[in-house]
């Protein structure tokens, strides 16, 4: 397998983006395509043992910074390490792209000027991998699009099942419309219209209803499917949510000499539980609906969450994602 990973993406570029590379090939031995300035590139592989590994340097002079406007970054610097690298996946090059770049970025270079949409995909959609109290969850969308319509919802659901399926390992996903109530007539004017058409009974995946945040981290759905707004809300909720609870029991831990060394014999499964939250144990989210395999990671990202961002990739790649997708889109079509 080969997997191009973006050097130039992370907010500490390209030192975790070389690292977690370096990381994937040591542990997978698939060649890794490293993508970008490659003086920077070579610098930061010289501090790493890479004898043996299928390292690859492919030189992209420009760079996409997060605070580039993505469709003008997109359309004015096309040596960037977005465009070099997907242009690899779309030649057949490579098997798919990882970046933890500008999100906006990403989607604009994949969607408007190299991959382009799967035939039949309305609006592609962002992806997370979401913890639960036994395996993990998809939902989409948490970004690509803040306004959708119901079709785009609908479309966000066959996709996010077929990569629940083919990458999580759920033989009959189970769909779930993200409301404010359970009931079919809570929610807004979009969620109310989505309810009704995914409610038909003639869709490809097993539409189990509305859901509160509450249910969706109960285990009771393996994909949870928003409009983009609404999605991006949820995720970065759960994270920040997240990440305040580990500081309260930290602080609380260290209040007094009792609470300390209880902390001390509770730490190993204070860390077991820590890992399971961490979002870097996924990486990245895949961005569904565009012609290759593409996973986008947090511009934070250490070598560790490249690493594992790689690996999702992987996943995709043998689960057949992008080709279950326009399969399953081809039969919908009427």
């Amino acid at each position: 397998m080969r997997i191009v990973i973006d050097a130039m993406g992370s907010d500490d570029y390209p030192t975790p983006d070389v690292a977690g590379a370096v990381l994937a090939a040591r542990e997978w031995d698939d060649d890794i395509i490293i993508v970008g300035r490659e003086e920077a590139i070579r610098q930061e592989m010289a501090r790493h043992d890479t004898a043996g590994l299928k390292l690859e340097i492919v030189h992209a002079p420009e760079v996409i910074e997060m605070d580039d406007e993505p469709a003008w970054a997109a359309r004015e610097k096309k040596n960037s390490s977005m465009h070099v690298g997907m242009t690899l996946v779309r030649e057949g090059e490579a098997d798919a792209y990882v970046s933890a770049g500008n999100t906006g970025g990403v989607l604009a270079v994949a969607t408007l000027h190299t991959l382009r949409r799967i035939r039949g995909v309305k609006r592609p959609a962002l992806a997370a991998i979401l913890p639960l109290p036994a395996g993990r969850f998809v939902t989409l969308d948490i970004g690509a699009n803040a306004d959708c319509r119901p079709e785009y919802l609908i479309q966000f659901a066959l996709m996010g099942h077929t990569y629940a399926r083919a990458v999580l390992g759920c033989p009959e996903p189970r769909v779930a419309l993200l409301s404010n109530g359970e009931e079919p007539g809570k929610g807004n004017t979009l969620v109310k219209d989505t309810y009704k058409l995914m409610s038909s009974s003639d869709l490809n995946f097993n539409f189990i209803g509305n859901f509160e945040p509450k249910e969706a981290l109960a285990g009771e759905a393996d994909v949870v499917v928003a409009d983009g707004f609404t999605g991006n809300v949820f995720i970065k909720t759960l994270e920040a949510t997240a990440k305040m609870l580990t500081n309260l029991i930290r602080e609380e831990i260290k209040a007094s000499p009792v609470t300390a060394m209880g902390g001390l014999l509770a730490k190993p499964a204070f860390g077991r539980v820590a890992r399971r939250v961490d979002p870097f144990e996924v990486g990245g989210g895949p961005l569904l609906g565009v012609n290759g395999v593409v996973i986008v990671g947090h511009g934070r990202s250490n070598a560790r969450a490249i690493k594992n961002a790689i690996g999702q990739a992987r996943k995709a790649v043998q689960g057949g994602v992008v080709e279950a997708i326009r399969a399953g889109l081809a039969e919908e079509q009427p």
